[in-house]
């Protein structure tokens, strides 16, 4: 029996697969980054991070945003 799967559920779970294969990378990569940064917040500071992570959690949140707008509008046939 063959289980068909209809398409915005494989969407999602690509784009779920995929980010969290990035998060994997990025933590494995910046294991021995020494450069640190705070971020300004509209409230407080967070704590040093180092930049790796910083741009590289923006990426991984841009390919979330991008993903779910995506298929939002592939829903909507716009």
């Amino acid at each position: 029996m063959k289980i068909k799967m209809n398409l915005p559920f494989k969407k999602l779970l690509f784009m779920f697969i995929f980010n969290v294969t990035l998060f994997l990378v990025l933590i494995i990569a910046i294991q021995n980054s020494s450069k640190k940064s705070k971020i300004n917040l509209i409230i407080n500071e967070t704590v040093n991070l180092p930049i790796s992570f910083i741009i590289g959690i923006s990426f991984i949140s841009g390919s979330i945003t991008g993903s779910l707008i995506n298929s939002y509008f592939d829903d909507k046939n716009i």
